[in-house]
């Protein structure tokens, strides 16, 4: 098809996550992606494409990494799927044992057995791995004793998936709002991100926690990094804080690291940059490296045993290509890739560079403020508008025209590449982005 049939036939009948589709089908000129290779993007005009966000934080290896893709042709040629009700297969029993291995607390010694990330249940996406945990949460709590533990406190600005349960424990309140009337209770508290300090929010997690004990069932949150809300970071000792909390009235803390999970924030688990375990953890994205639907929840021996006992006591969850061998055995090469090409040592290397371009975007770009990075990701601000501001789409279109495919957080610009982007892509991509807030200030932002 020629990339005009192609756009046409997109523009009647394709509905386009996140994006106003009146404004898109009247005036987006869309990339028609038609190829892909490790950084880049390429379009069906011939343009190629640094991808500044991994296609939505997931291609943390790049696009087509080889090992990958013959992982994922050599389990197809074997078996491509089963289900993993009542079966089992090696790939996905193999990969539990590796996720364990490298899980946080794991070999660690002082952490009990019964608090070690042992157990791993396999589900498709960053919203269903959530949504299991809360399941979780809340199952254990109703059928050990204390069923009055259903609420959950979330962060103000969180964001945990798409479904109604991940919805409801979400902060972004354009995702939510609508929804309100089918949401559960939760109890929101300030970003720990907040210039009030993460004290503040960490006294309201604590004071909740000390007087409702036998309310709540779980807190949930982003560590160190609420992805969607802005890249907004926040101090490892506001994690550690919130840990001993929800200790000292014996309630769980579920870590969603399906952004920040697998090196994003230069350790293997953000949790691991406040040396917390948490009682569930929640993967994906990084985990099948952009090429399958696959994901995980991670839960210590305690949480698993809550389901022990009789039928009615087990956890009635699952989806049709829960454990899919297809994604395990590409989560298993990812593990290996990361292992053998020491993706996380390449972060450390590569992190300074970006906290530094855009520390000094944020210095020398009139209008441009909040600098803030960790890791591989690195954030600025426009303004104050919000998810639904315009200033960062103006960033978008300079981008596009350099080479670029940056997709703007409203009014935050950020870059959230391959952690095994090669040096002169780096280089290319702060640059790029550089000149693009250049523009658009001198243009009046």
């Amino acid at each position: 098809m020629q990339r005009s049939e192609v756009v046409a036939l997109d523009k009647r009948h394709v509905w386009h996550p996140y994006t106003p589709m009146d404004e898109y089908i009247a005036r987006t000129d869309p990339l028609v992606v038609v190829g892909a290779e490790g950084p880049y993007l390429f379009d069906a005009d011939g343009t190629r494409y640094l991808d500044a966000n991994g296609s939505w934080w997931v291609s943390t290896l790049g696009h087509r990494h080889p090992r990958l893709v013959r992982a994922l042709t050599e389990q197809a040629g074997a078996f491509p799927h089963t289900s993993l009700a009542g079966v089992t297969h090696a790939p996905a029993a193999r990969l539990a044992g590796e996720l364990v291995a490298l899980a946080p607390g794991a070999g660690r010694d002082g952490v009990p057995e019964a608090e070690r990330l042992s157990r791993v249940f396999y589900s498709d996406n960053g919203s269903t791995a959530v949504e299991v945990a809360i399941k979780m949460a809340a199952q254990y709590w109703a059928q050990n004793g204390r069923p009055t533990r259903t609420r959950f406190i979330t962060l103000s600005g969180a964001f945990h998936g798409e479904t109604i349960g991940a919805t409801s424990v979400g902060g972004v309140e354009v995702f939510r709002d609508v929804f309100g009337p089918l949401l559960f209770d939760v109890v929101h508290v300030p970003s720990p991100a907040e210039p009030a300090g993460w004290e503040r929010a960490f006294a309201q997690v604590e004071a909740t926690l000390r007087a409702h004990p036998e309310e709540i069932a779980a807190v949930i949150l982003e560590p160190l990094i609420q992805g969607a809300a802005g890249m907004h970071v926040y101090a490892p000792a506001f994690l550690r804080a919130v840990r001993e909390a929800t200790r000292a009235v014996d309630t769980f803390l579920i870590a969603d690291e399906v952004f920040t999970g697998l090196g994003r924030t230069g350790a293997r688990f953000a949790c691991d940059l406040a040396d917390v375990v948490p009682d569930l953890l929640c993967l994906a994205k990084a985990l099948s490296g952009g090429l399958m639907p696959f994901a995980a929840t991670l839960a210590t021996e305690r949480v698993f045993s809550g389901f022990g006992g009789g039928s009615e006591r087990a956890l009635y969850y699952g989806h049709s290509y829960c454990g899919n061998p297809l994604g395990a055995a590409v989560a298993r090469e990812v593990l290996a890739v990361y292992r053998d090409e020491d993706v996380l040592g390449q972060v450390a290397r590569k992190a300074p560079r970006v906290k530094a371009a855009f520390e000094r975007m944020a210095a020398d770009i009139p209008g441009v403020t909040r600098p803030r990075a960790m890791g591989l990701v690195g954030a600025v601000d426009l303004g104050g508008g919000g998810y639904l501001a315009r200033a960062g789409w103006r960033v978008y279109e300079a981008a596009r025209r350099r080479g670029l495919y940056l997709r703007p957080l409203g009014d935050t610009v950020y870059v959230a590449p391959a952690l095994n982007i090669p040096d002169a892509a780096l280089d290319e991509l702060l640059a790029g982005v550089e000149a693009s807030l250049h523009e658009v200030a001198r243009a009046g932002v």
